[in-house]
């Protein structure tokens, strides 16, 4: 386990956090997406603490699982659930919590799995609220995006949760986004229909030491080279201006919303310290890393599952009302990733 011990401190911080950890005393949690970057961080943190009775961890790589979660494998308060969250999850045991953290979310799986893309965020979505229904649980957490605001249309600098941007629904690319779109509405339409309490977390574009080195998204790329001592290949000229979060910080803003948030309410994630340029994106990582930026045009299957928003800034104002801050910042957070992966 050298990744974990790695960024062992990012889940110290983590677990320290001052939140009323007391509401999960003795609950269940059911948290798909489990051996995801951000799903396994958490893991990783809910397991340090000693208030949760017990975790499902629903994936369909029980081999990822067992190689980012195995610590946990025996020890009665980790059940391992091999399931695709597309099918009906109704003959699982019951849980308090449950967390919708599954998703593609990178460019080439965006375009080579359209399908795949859209049924995770709308069917499984409906799959689990209705388990969450089921089991008469305390809470629902949608893991949604900054993608759902789709494109900046000039008139504000940053997105808050009230802001409708532009996306062109007849592209490949709009799967994502508007099947994230779809998700909170399935959210809102169970939270009225059938009493769910649902709280729901935009994650800006989130970066940490175990996400995957296939994954296609830009600072992914620009980290496997990193990490390769290779120069940066950026494939644009750069200007695209987003909001970045390290892993940290992305679950310690999960478990803000889950455990603060307000029933029915939609929180963005991201820290200021973390919005960057892709060319200065590229200049931290080549400077972490010791090598140069080069540049270099996308293939036309990578190129349709690129995002066409050339701004994308969030708002965090609502969630740091409720006591959250990011702890880094893009260049320490780089800097964390790169070392940790290259340990």
């Amino acid at each position: 386990m050298a990744e974990v011990k790695a960024y062992q401190s990012s889940i110290d911080h983590v677990c320290g956090l001052d939140l009323p950890w007391e509401e999960l005393e003795g609950k269940t949690v059911l948290i798909s997406g489990a051996t995801g970057m951000i799903g396994s961080f958490l893991i990783h943190v809910l397991m340090q603490r000693d208030e949760v009775r017990k975790i499902l961890a629903v994936s369909r790589s029980e081999r990822m699982a067992r190689e980012r979660l195995g610590e946990y494998w025996d020890t009665g308060r980790f059940v391992y659930v091999p399931r695709d969250i597309n099918l009906p999850l109704g003959d699982l045991p019951g849980a308090d919590y449950v967390l919708h953290l599954a998703s593609n979310t990178h460019p080439v799986a965006y375009a080579s799995d359209p399908i795949g893309t859209i049924t995770a965020n709308i069917t499984g979505t409906q799959s689990l609220l209705e388990y969450a229904c089921s089991s008469r649980a305390e809470r629902f957490l949608f893991a949604s995006s900054v993608e759902i605001y789709g494109e900046n249309r000039g008139d504000t600098e940053y997105f808050d949760e009230g802001y409708c941007g532009y996306i062109d629904c007849n592209t490949l690319r709009a799967g994502y986004p508007e099947s994230k779109r779809a998700g909170e509405a399935l959210c809102q339409a169970y939270r009225k229909a059938k009493g769910l309490d649902v709280v729901i977390a935009r994650l800006a574009r989130t970066y940490g030491p175990t996400m995957l080195l296939s994954d296609t998204k830009a600072i992914s790329q620009f980290i496997r080279n990193g990490i390769a001592r290779q120069d940066i290949v950026l494939k644009s000229e750069g200007n695209q201006l987003y909001s970045y979060s390290y892993v940290a910080d992305a679950v310690s803003g999960l478990l803000t919303v889950l455990l603060k948030g307000e029933d029915g309410e939609a929180y963005n994630i991201a820290g200021k310290g973390s919005d960057v340029t892709l060319r200065e994106l590229a200049e931290l990582a080549a400077a972490a890393a010791g090598t140069k930026v080069v540049f270099d045009l996308p293939g036309e299957t990578e190129k349709a599952g690129y995002s066409k928003a050339t701004k994308a800034l969030l708002c965090s104002d609502k969630l740091e009302k409720l006591g959250w801050s990011a702890h880094w910042d893009i260049g320490r957070g780089l800097l964390d990733t790169i070392s940790a992966i290259s340990m």
